[in-house]
Parts: C-alpha cells; structure tokens; sequence
C-alpha cells in the first residue's frame, strides 16, 4: 500500500462519515498533538511500552491526522519527507553528526 492508497482511504472514510466539516487545519494540527500524546503516555514511566499494540494504535492516529492534514493543505507527503531529509543532511553533515545528538547550530 502507498502513501497515496492510505490517502484516499482516508478520504473515503471522511466523506462516507461527513466529516471533512471537522477537518479545518488547525483542528487537524490540534489532533496530531493530542494524539501524540496519547503516544507518549504509553511511554509514561518506561523506556519500554506496556502495551504494544496501543502504541500502534496511538501511532496509527498520528499518522492519519498528519496524512490528512497534508492533503487538506495540497501537500505531498513523500515529497515534504524527503525534501526535509535532504535539509536534515545539511544542517547535519555525516563527519559532524555521527553518533552524537548535538544539535546543528552547536556541531
């Protein structure tokens, strides 16, 4: 399945339930953050997540709002990824970044 197959999944699920009324882009904005974090909660007190399977769920809710927010503003997804990749490889060159976290402005 491709990016654009879960797209138009996702829009066939949003027009069959008339919910594209609902999806504004600071609504969806707003959903990506709280359903990121209900991820995190699963996260709480443990490096390692009780429950594995909500975890996929909460993720899954992550990357169906960022999906739908994408297309709501005409936005590729592939193409913003890579595109911000590309800037990522800039601001941290392999021979400064390697192993370490430091971020850009301090390599």
């Amino acid at each position: 399945m491709t990016t654009a197959d879960v797209t138009a999944a996702l829009r066939a699920l949003v027009a069959e339930r008339d919910w594209g009324q609902f999806h504004t882009p600071a609504n969806l904005a707003k959903s990506i953050s709280i359903e990121a974090a209900e991820l995190l909660e699963h996260f709480q007190w443990s490096d390692e997540a009780r429950d594995p399977s909500g975890v996929a769920e909460e993720l899954a809710d992550v990357l169906t709002y960022s999906l739908l927010l994408a297309d709501r503003l005409g936005l590729d997804p592939e193409a913003i990824v890579l595109d911000k990749l590309e800037t990522t490889r800039r601001k941290y060159p392999v021979e400064k970044a390697r192993g370490v976290s430091t971020k850009h402005d301090r390599l």
